[in-house]
């Protein structure tokens, strides 16, 4: 299964932005798992991403996908090598 990590905050109204949208990429077929890590909860994640949440990772060993505002096109090109992987 394809996973993704959202490092978010609680409060956070573009996390749950994020969350969202990226919700709703998924399909019939090509489900995903959506790891959400609140930084808050953690000093050495509040002190790595700061105010730069949402950020979300697909592989945690690559660059993250995006943050802010969730990249659809990156999201979507992560998603096909994964399936491409997958087959």
């Amino acid at each position: 299964m394809i996973r993704f990590t959202l490092y978010s905050r609680s409060w956070c109204h573009l996390c749950e932005d994020m969350l969202a949208a990226l919700r709703a990429l998924e399909q019939p077929g090509q489900a995903f798992d959506v790891e959400v890590i609140d930084v808050d909860a953690d000093p050495a994640l509040e002190a790595r991403f700061n105010e730069l949440v949402p950020v979300l990772y697909g592989d945690l060993a690559e660059p993250e996908l995006c943050h802010y505002f969730l990249d659809e096109a990156a999201v979507r090109a992560y998603l096909g090598r994964k399936a491409g992987l997958a087959a």
